[in-house]
């Protein structure tokens, strides 16, 4: 694994549309069914919070929630591939709790992959509860489909 270098600035940025395509580089090596350039494009559209996490000029990681009446509903977050490992999920959901107290949102919410055990002991590790399980929520290839895991965390 590539260690991030110490000595660089690393901030957040807003997601624009101009920057979609570095984002969408990260988000096809990152999933197997990631989301497209029209998610990405409905999502800024709609207003929702939206942050590119920046080493200098490398994209470490990005976000984006959409916020609820008391509530935050992490839509998408990840880290590139190589930089896993190193804490840089927990910044990004730091950012986000800061960012939906000041809306004055409650709690936080979000869905996984039954399959993806590197996300939910992240998500474990930080706070966030099992609240529920959501049948067939995911594309898994072909026809097939994959449940979510319903998550919660009070902020």
């Amino acid at each position: 694994m590539e260690q991030l270098d110490v000595s660089a600035e690393i901030r957040f940025e807003p997601l624009f549309a101009d920057r979609l395509d570095l984002v969408l580089h990260v988000e096809q090596r990152a999933y197997d069914h990631p989301w497209s350039r029209t998610n990405f494009l409905d999502a800024l559209h709609a207003g929702y919070q939206a942050q590119i996490l920046m080493a200098n000029d490398t994209v470490l990681g990005y976000f984006v929630a959409m916020k609820g009446v008391d509530e935050v509903h992490l839509l998408n977050i990840t880290v590139v591939p190589e930089q896993q490992g190193q804490g840089l999920a927990r910044t990004m959901l730091d950012a986000l709790a800061v960012w939906g107290r000041g809306q004055g949102a409650q709690w936080v919410w979000l869905e996984v992959r039954v399959s993806n055990q590197r996300a939910m002991r992240v998500y474990e590790a930080y706070g966030f509860r099992r609240m529920g399980q959501r049948k067939d929520y995911y594309p898994a290839g072909g026809n097939l489909r994959e449940d979510a895991l319903v998550r919660s965390f009070r902020l």
